[in-house]
């Protein structure tokens, strides 16, 4: 697999926190040291630490490594329908999803005491909360079954207030609408309908709910600009508690000592991340219920009586303390938990789903994990950037019309418009923007889910073939 030399230079850079964390340790009379590193083969440049970096920690925790997407995540959800159900009606469904994700169709609204609740106690918490009188919209695809946590990484990250974001919360007025919540946003998060294309593990995928030809839905997506406030807040932390006269970091990582006169700094910065964290969690869960009415809109009531429920929803850019000092660090990584870390609970018998998505049009991949300490049980959370996106954009607009002829993009813009189409200005726009996360861009997928099978991370579940995407 290809690995840019950029990423190789800035991981380098980031070890060099290592002295930092000596000399911070050292001034403040404490003992903090980073442990051990695992780069997993999504590995590209980030913006100061690569995607695919896992960094565990003693003494110490490091904002930076986790970054602004705070638990940007998968969510992988079963669907009641068939691939040749849903196939002949993509033409109907690209319109629904169009109006759902970008048309005002999702109607959302949220109370004050519903955000806060979600920010403070996560989906449980927001789900306990009785609806108001015109909750309707995509409320009305709730399940019962949508409460459990069971098939939920992490369902709450523990917080003690929501001051941070009172101003979100309190936005409300009542009960309102608002631009921020079941959006899917930019970059690499998406929203895709998919089909099981391939069984590898026939009893996992069976015990999993899972068949061939059965339709999916799979979102990535995070914390919006929750989770930059959340950085930016932690990073103004770690720096207003860098000891006076010590020089600065040359690479500008700031960590955070885990010692007392450092507490009160490290429980704000922890409330902020598990808020936007948990709004992460439900961000994912109104995006996965757009896509479920968009569905059963165009497809009506399911035949088959395939299962229809959660799989698994799983986080990528976040930090979890150990009980020993220690804290591992997962910046564009996922928990790839064996059966030890999975008892007790559905995935026992299996090691935790492991989503790994391929590049827009590709096949992903579901794997379970078997919680790999030499991988600190981590595995990568896609199939990496080939190349970065200043470069992508000049790749050749025949490349990027042959996709188009055979894949469904969902944008804000509906590209086959007349009227649209005769706007060179917006169309040339449109196109660069998708450039940046055509198929060129990234690596196959099939190397990278290779890899983390012979290395002993997570064997291959089913595979899973796009249908198509909703791009932000």
């Amino acid at each position: 697999m290809p690995i840019e030399p950029a990423a190789v230079d800035e991981i380098l850079d980031v070890l060099r926190t290592a002295d930092t964390l000596e000399r911070l340790g050292t001034a403040c009379r404490t003992e903090a040291e980073i442990d051990r590193v695992v780069l997993t083969p999504d590995f590209h440049k980030g913006a100061g630490i690569p995607i695919g970096t896992v960094l565990r920690t003693r003494g110490a925790l490091i904002p930076q490594a986790v970054g602004n997407d705070v638990n940007c995540g998968m969510r992988l959800e079963a669907t009641p329908y068939t691939v040749d159900q849903v196939r002949p009606r993509l033409d109907v469904l690209e319109r629904r999803l169009r109006h759902l994700f970008f048309e005002g169709g999702r109607r959302i609204a949220l109370s004050g005491v519903q955000r806060e609740a979600l920010l403070r106690d996560g989906l449980p918490g927001l789900l306990s909360v009785p609806r108001a009188s015109g909750q309707d919209g995509v409320w009305a695809m709730l399940r019962p079954e949508d409460a459990d946590a069971g098939r939920v990484h992490q369902a709450v990250y523990p917080t003690a207030t929501a001051e941070e974001f009172r101003g979100w919360i309190d936005s409300a007025g009542g009960t309102s609408h608002d631009g921020v919540i079941g959006s899917v946003g930019g970059g690499n998060h998406f929203a895709e309908v998919q089909y099981v294309a391939a069984v590898h593990d026939r009893q996992a995928a069976y015990a999993w709910g899972l068949r061939l030809g059965q339709v999916v839905t799979m979102v990535h997506s995070g914390s919006l600009s929750l989770g930059h406030q959340a950085n930016g807040t932690g990073l103004e932390l770690a720096r207003r508690m860098w000891p006076r006269g010590l020089p600065e970091p040359e690479n500008k990582i700031f960590p955070m000592l885990l010692d007392e006169r450092w507490a009160a700094a490290c429980r704000r910065y922890l409330n902020v991340l598990g808020n936007a964290a948990n709004f992460a969690v439900g961000n994912r869960f109104f995006l996965a219920l757009m896509l479920r009415t968009g569905l059963a809109d165009v497809c009506g009531e399911p035949r088959g009586g395939l299962a229809a429920g959660l799989v698994y929803d799983a986080p990528h850019n976040l930090l979890w303390r150990m009980g020993d000092g220690r804290v591992v660090h997962r910046k564009g990584a996922t928990p790839a938990g064996g059966y030890a870390e999975m008892a007790g609970g559905p995935y026992a018998m299996w090691g935790e789903p492991v989503i790994v998505p391929g590049s827009m049009g590709a096949s992903s991949y579901l794997l379970r994990g078997h919680g790999s300490e030499r991988a600190l049980g981590s595995a990568c959370h896609g199939a990496g950037r080939r190349i970065r996106r200043g470069t992508a954009i000049r790749g050749g607009d025949a490349e990027l019309d042959a996709f188009l002829r055979e894949f469904r993009v969902v944008t804000p813009l509906d590209h086959k418009d007349p009227a649209v189409a005769r706007r060179s200005d917006v169309m040339a726009a449109w196109r660069r923007d998708l450039k940046q996360e055509a198929p060129w861009a990234y690596k196959d997928i099939g190397p990278v889910v290779s890899s983390l099978r012979r290395a002993g991370v997570a064997e291959p579940v089913v595979e899973l073939r796009p249908l198509l995407t909703v791009k932000g």
